[in-house]
């Protein structure tokens, strides 16, 4: 079946913050003779706190228009570049490899700073989605497709870390770290998961107000109140947990505890040293204390995992300080998650490096800080392969676009960090989630909790005594951690182009039956033309050259009659 994109269009909206970013359509059109229409848009997210080996995210620099935040060159890059040089080279839509790599090496950057990894990115995102659809895939299966096996035995659906206080770049508070999350570890589904982070996160929001506390959201919908110490922020966190009738805990409880700290945004690189600076500006008569060298860093945290129910923390130390993360791996890394975010950016060189130097045990994967599909997808199967965890995550500034959640899902990511139970830019990520869990009920889907945390040392058999609710017990036959099928790890492909190709009809050619209707309307007698039903997901129209020509008939009738209408 031939792929062909028609259109590319970009232009500008805004995000969560109010601040411009690149939304995209892309149109593509399968059949040569008759032709089938199919059109999906893309939404680029925005981060806050960036880390330095990001791709550049192209803004206009123009103070008089959005305090020099737009996105004009970005859209129009899109589309008077890089639109035009995708149909001009006739890149074929359904090879997403080829696709990206001709957009990086149309841009010709190590960083993708010449068009802007916001507008590759909103290209990569809104063309594979519009293959998905022409495929009749929904887009977490065609995710899947991509990672080496589009009809997996079974789909995983990530574990959520809820984000319930933020600080640091997030919010204008007096907390130095920057997320405060709620991971709901004793879950036994996605829709359960979600139910006990909005209880918490209801039970949170009560226990500040009662002590007189701002409930004023920070950018990802967590609370940003003044409190007095992180040790201040876990202890309400623990109570609003009990408050809300669950078990603060890793084994035996329910709801366990992720920190975001994001440590480079507080680090000194002249003097080497972590410099609380919210928490001193409130309480300047401890500023001995809020001082801390890597070394003293990491006792702290092993002091927080010690008395807090502490499952993972993202960046615990500066980005570019991985002789810490070494030391930090050796100390805790079979009890905690440690999870690269600014770390690794994304970029699978930097991943694999990370990797080969034992420096984390998990990835934090955000499409906008590489730029592609192909790229984001090849960080997660380096990630796999060296038996670590994988976060989809969103960004402070985000969108309604729901990706992340699909991609979570395609790869078996098992886990997800999308903010609070509020927002409705949040929240649509898990309304997804909760979408894709119904689609998936009559197939092999599951939920693995606490065992989404595979890469630590958990007594397995205690696991999945503890792990699910009263209420809701496990699906009996359930396995107690992923097993390698469930990660696919990406081999050298033996087949042959000719091979690949007739595997890739056949398999479209199943897809397409059972998921097309025949259109008679406008044809000739014994002609038929089979039309792709429409994915709800995003509400496009698909249309044909018998629809149109149905158009233009309504429209000759109606001109007529109104020809006929006796004037007055």
């Amino acid at each position: 079946m031939a792929f062909k994109i028609e259109n590319i269009f970009a232009y500008e909206i805004l995000d969560s913050r109010g601040n411009p970013t690149v939304a995209c359509i892309a149109k593509v059109s399968t059949g040569l003779l008759s032709k089938s229409f199919f059109s999906a848009k893309a939404m680029v997210p925005s981060g806050a706190s960036t880390g330095e080996k990001e791709a550049i995210e192209l803004r206009d620099g123009d103070s008089g228009r959005f305090d020099g935040k737009g996105v004009k060159r970005a859209v129009h890059y899109v589309n008077y570049v890089i639109a035009t040089s995708l149909i001009e080279n006739n890149i074929d839509p359904s090879k997403q490899q080829e696709l990206d790599s001709f957009l990086i090496d149309l841009d010709g950057t190590e960083n993708k700073g010449r068009y802007g990894a916001n507008a590759i990115l909103a290209v990569s995102l809104a063309v594979a989605k519009a293959v998905a659809k022409a495929k009749g895939m929904p887009f977490y299966q065609y995710i899947a497709s991509l990672m080496g096996n589009a009809y997996p035995s079974r789909f995983i659906l990530p574990l959520p870390m809820v984000n319930v206080i933020n600080g640091g770049a997030h919010a204008d508070n007096t907390i130095d770290f920057q997320e405060f999350m709620f991971m709901p570890v004793g879950a036994a589904s996605m829709h359960e998961a979600v139910r006990i982070s909005a209880e918490c996160f209801h039970a949170l929001q009560k226990s500040l107000k009662e002590k007189g506390l701002n409930t004023n959201k920070g950018d990802e919908g967590g609370f940003a109140p003044n409190l007095g110490s992180v040790e201040e922020v876990l202890d309400i966190m623990i109570s609003s947990i009990e408050r809300a009738g669950y078990r603060p805990g890793l084994i035996n409880g329910q709801v366990a505890i992720a920190l975001d700290v994001a440590a480079s945004e507080f680090y000194d690189e002249e003097t080497k040293l972590y410099k609380f600076r919210k928490a001193i500006k409130a309480r300047p008569e401890l500023e001995d204390s809020l001082v801390k060298t890597t070394a003293q860093m990491i006792d702290y945290y092993e002091e927080l995992i010690e008395k807090y129910p502490i499952v993972s923390i993202e960046d615990p130390l500066d980005e570019n300080d991985w002789d810490g993360f070494v030391l930090l791996m050796e100390r805790l890394g079979r009890k905690l998650q440690i999870v690269g975010d600014d770390l690794f950016c994304t970029n699978p060189k930097i991943t694999q490096e990370g990797v080969d130097r034992r420096v984390a045990n998990a990835v934090l994967v955000k499409m906008n800080q590489i730029g592609t599909i192909s790229e984001t997808l090849k960080t997660i199967q380096i990630a796999k392969n060296a038996g670590w965890a994988c976060i989809l995550s969103h960004r402070s500034g985000e969108t309604e676009d729901t990706s992340i959640a699909d991609i979570a899902v395609g790869t078996s990511a098992g886990q997800i960090k999308t903010g609070s139970t509020s927002r409705s830019e949040r929240i649509a990520k898990y309304n997804r989630l909760l979408e894709i869990e119904i689609e998936l009920t009559t197939s092999n889907s599951v939920f693995y909790g606490l065992n989404s945390l595979f890469s630590l040392d958990f007594n397995e058999a205690e696991l999945f005594k503890s792990r699910s609710c009263e209420i809701e017990s496990i699906p009996e036959g359930q396995p107690l951690a992923p097993s390698d099928s469930d990660y696919p790890v990406v081999k050298e492909d033996m087949r042959t182009d000719a091979e690949i190709e007739r595997e890739t009809e056949e398999q479209f050619k199943q897809e397409m039956d059972r998921n097309t209707t025949p259109v008679t309307s406008g044809l000739e007698d014994g002609d038929s033309e089979l039309v792709s039903e429409p994915s709800s997901e995003e509400g496009f129209e698909i249309e044909t050259e018998s629809d149109n020509e149905e158009i233009k008939k309504e429209e000759e009738l109606v001109d007529s009659k109104e020809e006929q209408q006796p004037q007055e």
